[in-house]
C-alpha cells in the first residue's frame, strides 16, 4: 500500500494544525497509508538531528511532505537539523524518485514563506525527488489558497491559539494538497 509521510516541526502548534489537515486529505484517498511525524527538539543532539526510526519510516515512504514554520525568512532550525541529517540518505539515493511537497506557516501574509518552500524544494531536488505543487487558484471565496502560493501550501497564523489559526481556508488548502499528493502517489505506484 502506498505511504505518504508528512514530516514537520511546529513551534506553537499552528504548523501541527496544517499538518493534520494535509494528513486528513492524504488519508481520504483509498489505498493510502499515512504517517504524521512531528520533529522533536529532543532528537537534536549537539545540533544534529538523530532519530533513525523516523528516517527509516521516510525511507519506506512513497511520498514525503515537508513542513516547517517560517522563522526569520526560512525554515525553523529544528527542520534544518533534520534536513542536514538526511545527507546519508542523499548519498545512498534512498529518497530518489519519491514524491515530495511542502508547507509552511508564518505570522504575516508574506512572511517570506516562499523562501521556506524554496528551501524544501531544493532539499527535494538534492535528493532526486519529484516535487508536487499546489494547483488551487488563488483568492477563492471559500479562502482556498488565499495567500496565492503554487509552490506548496502557505498559511498564516499570528498569536492566536492553534485552535483558531490557521484559518479554515488555509486548512482546506492543506487538505486538498494532501489529497493531491496521495492521488498522484497512487497513480505513480500503479
Amino acid at each position: 500500500m502506498p505511504t505518504v509521510s508528512i514530516i514537520f516541526f511546529s513551534g506553537a502548534g499552528h504548523t501541527t494544525k496544517l499538518a493534520e489537515a494535509i494528513n486528513q486529505g492524504a488519508a481520504s484517498v483509498a489505498g493510502i497509508t499515512t504517517n504524521l511525524i512531528s520533529l522533536s527538539g529532543d532528537d537534536i543532539v549537539k545540533g544534529r538531528y538523530d532519530n533513525e526510526e523516523v528516517l527509516a519510516k521516510l525511507d519506506a515512504s512513497d511520498a514525503i511532505i515537508f513542513g516547517s514554520p517560517t522563522y526569520m525568512g526560512g525554515p525553523a532550525a529544528q527542520f534544518k537539523a533534520f534536513a542536514d541529517a538526511s545527507g546519508g540518505r542523499w548519498f545512498a539515493g534512498a529518497w530518489k524518485d519519491k514524491i515530495a511537497g511542502g508547507f509552511t506557516v508564518s505570522m504575516s501574509p508574506s512572511g517570506d514563506k516562499s523562501n521556506t518552500l524554496q528551501y524544501m524544494f531544493t532539499l527535494a531536488m538534492q535528493h532526486g525527488m519529484v516535487w508536487i505543487g499546489q494547483p488551487e487558484k488563488p483568492l477563492q471565496p471559500n479562502g482556498i489558497n488565499r495567500l496565492g502560493s503554487n509552490g506548496g501550501v502557505m498559511a498564516q497564523a499570528g498569536q492566536e491559539s492553534p485552535e483558531v489559526a490557521p484559518s479554515g481556508g488555509d486548512k482546506l488548502t492543506g487538505e486538498l494538497f494532501g489529497k493531491r499528493v496521495a492521488e498522484f502517489t497512487v497513480k505513480i505506484k500503479r
